[in-house]
């Protein structure tokens, strides 16, 4: 009788039927250690993170490396240094780290309807949602919202965020959304020169959109923003813009509130600056000015947790409450799209 013998599986493919052997598969206290050690470039920054004992952290590394037969770290008075085995083997088992870490973040996800993690662009968190958000958490009681201020969009693969709000212009570099998210837009506002009542009064007037060239002209991160305006109203020669950048709108914003210039912000932003006085629309009843929107802002969530109860309610509360003020502010503003 003749020995019927299988072909060996390709190097490479899992058998799903199988388990790996028990020498394969290190103590996993042990790798998340060396995986630490390896990300953070040191045995103390890898204790603190781990919240851990430095001792402990050491004897799991002293034990991978007896599992393995192999140096995977070079100690030294500066720290800890990946050897050449080392580094090869942290390249293959930090994939494998992050894929766990993200399934399980997806498995925890999928089922939490009681957390919402709200991201979101500094001036526009600062200047409409913090004054709002208490309607939003006194119609959904048990849920605990946390609200981050920033300038950088979160990274969605790792759960960062459930939400992020962000502005996307139409000048400077485009605002670029990873795969795997979907996006609605929430509100495309103009932009408008804004000022206190103080400020126009002390300064030469403004007839024309060419004499705020003339005037002190508060700028964000870069004079992006004020030269855009400035050549979509036939601008032209404002090549040499001056002036002080503050870096975000909230701080434009706060500067022209106490009579330092001239800011550029929008009817959403400066709502509650342009109903109590503390801010004017320069501009608003001449010819010379006009509506000009110069970006929109963009929900943004993964597109897997897009019907998720605390993203859906959030997205339809907040489009809502944006389309009831955003008509509002125009008509104060003196005008109309």
């Amino acid at each position: 009788m003749s020995d019927i013998k299988t072909a060996p599986e390709p190097v490479g493919t899992a058998n799903p039927s199988s388990l790996p052997g028990k020498k394969a598969l290190p103590p996993f206290a042990a790798l998340r250690a060396f995986d630490a050690v390896a990300r953070l470039g040191g045995v103390r920054k890898a204790a603190e993170v781990l919240d851990l004992d430095h001792a402990v952290v050491s004897r799991h590394l002293r034990t991978l490396e007896t599992w393995t037969g192999t140096a995977l770290i070079e100690r030294s008075r500066t720290g800890a240094v990946l050897t050449e085995d080392g580094a090869r083997y942290h390249r293959r088992i930090a994939e494998a780290m992050d894929s766990i870490a993200s399934a399980t973040m997806d498995l925890m996800k999928s089922s939490d309807n009681r957390r919402l993690l709200i991201w979101c662009m500094p001036g526009f968190a600062f200047h409409w949602l913090m004054e709002r958000l208490g309607t939003f958490e006194a119609a959904n009681p048990g849920l605990d919202i946390e609200l981050r201020p920033t300038d950088t969009s979160p990274d969605f693969a790792r759960h960062e965020a459930d939400v992020d709000i962000r502005f996307s212009p139409i000048y400077g570099p485009p605002l670029v959304l990873p795969a795997g998210v979907q996006s609605v837009q929430v509100a495309e506002p103009p932009t408008i020169p804004l000022a206190s009542p103080d400020y126009l009064a002390a300064f030469p007037p403004i007839a024309t959109c060419r004499d705020l060239l003339r005037h002190q002209l508060l700028h964000e991160e870069s004079f992006d923003v004020w030269g855009c305006w400035l050549s979509g109203h036939g601008v032209i020669g404002h090549a040499d813009l001056t002036g002080p950048r503050l870096w975000h709108a909230h701080l434009t914003l706060d500067a022209a509130r106490r009579g330092r210039g001239i800011a550029l912000g929008n009817h959403l932003i400066a709502a509650d600056d342009l109903a109590a006085g503390r801010l004017v629309e320069v501009g608003a009843d001449l010819p010379d000015f006009h509506l000009m929107p110069l970006g929109s802002y963009l929900f943004v969530a993964r597109a897997d947790r897009w019907r998720a109860p605390p993203i859906a309610r959030f997205r339809q509360w907040l489009l809502a409450a944006v389309a009831k003020e955003m008509p509002k502010a125009l008509v104060a503003g003196g005008r109309s799209t």
